[in-house]
């Protein structure tokens, strides 16, 4: 193996020879022999693509594993530091400390790691750190029968991985993504290296298997064109899964009713349509906030892989995580709801600086969720300035709806029910606005372009319609009355469980 440089720490990286690449997968069975991986999952493989049309064809290979990043998002988005980059640039990871969240999974833009279905935590390459520790190559490198694959010190002048990234052309995945990947790709093939590039066989016919629609996954043609203009058919790949599933749509609406069910009333506190003393706002207010909050901190728990760890979210926490700051944001609006009812169970009502304590709070609950999704670098979708905004409305949305039912069933049809009706119309508004508006706007990048379709016109547009018209019946909330509240809550639902799996539906490998 190529020795660190004596006089700088050792930086490593990694170079991929396209051009003596046979296909052959001997660095995908080493990998899995050396790593004890399982069946159904891979940390490296040989993906395939066919380009031209027959007798003029040719087939091109692209090994396809972790970038091994300077920049990582994998490490940032980590709640527990499960994902860790070692002093020498090593992305490396702890079992121990997986809480299965699959935050990494939905950050890295490379799809390049996965949950091991043996003992459900992230995993996936690290160079084989613990041969390199003892001065022995990794497994893929020392099998590679052309040579193909090398491992090396970028900051060793004298190592053949310095050597050729330093002189020969050289490519990497994605680099706008910033991530300053260490995997380098000498010869690559832009059919390969774009995950767009290539068609997908019709029906999932991959050579050597049938994948058919993969549950919360790719599904067997892209959602809309590829980019190349060549003849070009992805022939070999490994199937690719959504790593959040209808529990994070499910979770992201009740934290929505969670927030809202708070900053309504105090709303309509603020604007004198509510009394200080009313029990809307002194019972209903925090007793509906909380259950729905402790509903969404179950909900958390149930997606997890290892639902009994959640605790190493506030035990080690790591602060970059958004996974982080949000369980903490919940845990103090928990905190000022039980302030907020055990004030009311002696009497007196709530102090204002509490309300504005725990609206302060609320607002944060409700945005926060925008920030993950920011983390997730992978999703172009939800790279969205306004996203945060948008969280806000829906928390309006199903704020509205759940005052408005609270005081139809505890005033009847008085000043407060026509009140919150119209915080739910409002906000009903605005939100088709804001879903009109992403759609409409052209997409910044492809990536953006073909999840929204997927969202508008593939296999969620039931989900996305659904949600629009059901906004659009809200808005009308004023003339329609209380009946337009359920069919508005669950088509947010249903917008919520399109945008989610929607912006998850694009190949990144």
């Amino acid at each position: 193996m190529e020795t660190a440089h004596l006089n700088s720490r050792p930086a490593w990286a990694k170079v991929v020879d396209q051009t003596r690449c046979i296909g052959c997968h001997a660095c995908t069975t080493a990998c899995k022999s050396e790593n004890e991986v399982p069946l159904s999952v891979t940390r490296t493989y040989v993906k395939y693509v066919d380009t031209g049309i027959f007798p003029e064809a040719r087939r091109s290979f692209q090994v396809t594993r972790c970038n091994q990043c300077e920049a990582p998002p994998c490490v940032d988005a980590c709640p527990t530091s499960a994902m860790f980059r070692r002093a020498d640039g090593i992305v490396d990871f702890d079992k121990s400390a997986c809480i299965g969240c699959k935050a990494c999974i939905a950050a890295c833009p490379y799809d390049a790691i996965f949950i091991n279905p043996s003992d459900g935590a992230a995993e996936k390459c690290n160079f084989c750190a613990h041969r390199i520790d003892v001065g022995l190559e990794p497994a893929c490198v020392v099998v590679c029968p052309t040579e193909a694959l090398l491992v090396g010190d970028m900051n060793d002048p004298s190592s053949k991985v310095a050597g050729i990234i330093n002189r020969d052309p050289v490519a990497v995945r994605r680099p706008e993504k910033e991530t300053k990947p260490k995997l380098y790709y000498k010869g690559g093939d832009q059919v390969t290296l774009d995950p767009l590039a290539a068609r997908r066989p019709e029906g999932g016919l991959f050579m050597w298997s049938e994948q058919g629609d993969v549950e919360h996954g790719v599904p067997s043609g892209h959602p809309g064109p590829w980019n190349s203009s060549a003849a070009a058919v992805l022939s070999y790949d490994i199937p690719h899964r959504a790593p959040w599933d209808f529990r994070v749509s499910l979770y992201t609406w009740t934290k929505s009713i969670a927030a809202g069910a708070y900053l309504a009333p105090l709303l309509l506190l603020m604007t004198g349509a509510l009394a200080p003393a009313n029990p809307l706002w002194t019972l209903a207010a925090p007793i509906v906030a909380g259950f729905f909050l402790a509903l969404t901190g179950a909900i958390l728990i149930w997606d997890l892989e290892h639902p009994e760890r959640f605790h190493l979210i506030f035990r080690r926490p790591q602060w970059r995580s958004w996974l982080v700051r949000g369980g903490f944001i919940i845990g103090g609006y928990g905190a000022a709801l039980a302030a907020h009812f055990a004030a009311a169970l002696t009497g007196a009502y709530p102090p204002p600086w509490l309300g504005w304590l725990g609206g302060g709070l609320a607002v944060l609950t409700a945005v926060y969720t925008a920030f993950l999704f920011g983390q997730a670098k992978a999703r172009d979708m939800w790279q969205n300035p306004l996203l945060p905004a948008h969280f806000l409305v829906q928390a309006g949305v199903a704020g509205g709806a759940v005052t408005a039912l609270a005081a139809l069933i505890m005033e009847g049809a008085g000043t407060a029910t026509t009140a919150a009706l119209l915080v739910f119309a409002v906000a009903s508004g605005v939100h088709a606005l804001m879903i009109a508006g992403e759609v409409l706007m052209p997409a910044p990048t492809a990536h953006a372009r073909l999840a929204e379709r997927e969202m508008t016109h593939g296999r969620f547009r039931r989900w996305f319609r659904l949600g629009l018209v059901g906004a659009l019946v809200g808005a009308a909330a004023p003339w329609l009355g209380w009946v337009a509240v359920p069919v508005g809550l669950a088509a947010l639902l249903a917008y919520e469980h399109a945008y989610v799996q929607a912006g998850q539906s694009v190949p990144l490998a």
